[in-house]
């Protein structure tokens, strides 16, 4: 069995990795020169723990190779980014500049599958784009959507063990999706059809949306009213029925910060609490970056000199490098425009250098600051001794003081 793997990124890359642990000899194919000669030399140009061992593995077993070009397989996987194009509108572009670089390798009884996140008959699309372009394959090949369920940091046991929606554009097509996905998936494999499994990818990072925008507005009131909201959380949460997430400075990610938008563009007067929510979730870290401006200028005033600011965290979420769609870097980037020449520390302990920004250390930034601002809930802020003697902006919890 061959499978080609269009897409080296953070989904892309773990997921050949692990198929050709499991036997499967695979081509991954990425358009980044780098990313290629990277992992050819054994190297990630990711971090995700563990993985770069396994790359090392299958490369020794000839199981893997990347390449800048696709490579005649028996299956075909597009794992590309599906960015925003105008007003977060959703644009399929990459799946189909992938879909039209593996046309001409395509043959009778191939499978072809999207993992992308993609709008709700994106697979259909393509289907249609396959069978115009080959008019030959019509019937004679299996196409089917498979979206990806991982949490960055534990992708390794999360694509082998985790559930999976498979969905095909006909019955044929499903199975022999799931055929495929059955060799080193052990987590059950549920069928449906390729629209449904398009919109369930796209409803569980809405869902999350939601019930995160409810905590973010709860983090807003309890500011106006002078209530701890990490102990109000806790509190609530002792209802047997009630499971409240944890507020922070907004909501990162390519999943759940955009998927959302995937809906709301196709069904705008239908999805109004969706939108609501990414409305909740984009203005948190609108008010985040309002709070620290203000307390920047609240020392200043009072003391007559230009405050030490320290901005803890840039990645999405905790304890990975990740920094897309990352609020706490939206954030950090609005601080830096308005310092006013300031002194703005910036920390992300999981990355080591930015193009963007200069990092400094968190324990040399933490111990500097006049105002310290938590953005990000990472392990190593959490082994800090809080501080009493300066200001403390906690967004994400990580004394929960």
């Amino acid at each position: 069995m061959k499978a080609c793997f269009m897409g080296l990124g953070y989904i892309g890359l773990p997921t050949a990795i692990i198929a050709a642990k499991h036997g499967i000899a695979v081509s991954g194919v990425d358009i980044n020169e780098n990313v290629v000669a990277t992992t050819n030399n054994g190297k990630l140009h990711i971090v995700e723990p563990g993985l770069e061992v396994m790359l090392q593995d299958v490369m020794a077993s000839g199981n893997f190779k990347a390449y800048t070009q696709p490579q005649l397989s028996d299956a075909y996987f597009m794992v590309v980014p599906t960015p925003f194009k105008g007003n977060h509108e959703p644009d399929i572009s990459y799946v189909e500049s992938a879909t039209r670089m593996v046309l001409p390798l395509l043959k009778e009884g191939d499978l072809y599958v999207i993992e992308s996140t993609s709008p709700v008959g994106t697979t259909e699309k393509m289907q249609e784009l396959i069978f115009s372009e080959r008019p030959e394959l019509q019937d004679k090949i299996y196409i089917a959507y498979c979206p990806e369920r991982v949490l960055p940091g534990n992708v390794i046991y999360e694509l082998v063990h985790n559930d999976r929606v498979i969905g095909g554009v006909n019955e044929a097509s499903t199975s022999k999706a799931i055929e495929f996905y059955g060799q080193f998936v052990k987590g059950k494999l549920h069928r449906t059809n390729c629209r449904t499994a398009e919109m369930c990818k796209l409803t569980e990072n809405s869902s999350r949306d939601v019930q995160i925008a409810f905590a973010n507005e709860l983090s807003l009131i309890c500011d106006k009213a002078g209530i701890n909201v990490w102990e109000l959380i806790e509190l609530a949460n002792k209802h047997p029925r009630v499971n409240i997430l944890q507020p922070g400075c907004g909501v990162g990610g390519h999943c759940i910060a955009v998927d959302p938008y995937f809906i709301t563009a196709a069904f705008p007067m239908e999805s109004r609490l969706i939108s609501t929510a990414r409305e909740t979730n984009n203005y948190k870290a609108f008010w985040c970056a309002e709070k620290v401006k203000n307390a920047m200028l609240e020392f200043e005033l009072k003391n007559h000199r230009k405050p030490i600011v320290a901005m803890m965290g840039l990645a999405f979420k905790p304890n990975i490098d990740d920094l897309r769609e990352s609020p706490a870097k939206s954030i950090t980037t609005k601080v830096l425009q308005s310092c006013n020449n300031a002194d703005i520390m910036v920390v992300e302990p999981n990355v080591l250098e930015d193009k963007l920004f200069k990092l400094t250390d968190y324990r040399q930034a933490y111990e500097r600051a006049d105002i310290v601002v938590f953005l990000v809930n990472h392990k190593e802020f959490s082994q800090l001794n809080y501080r009493t003697d300066v200001q403390v902006l906690d967004f994400c919890g990580t004394f929960k003081q």
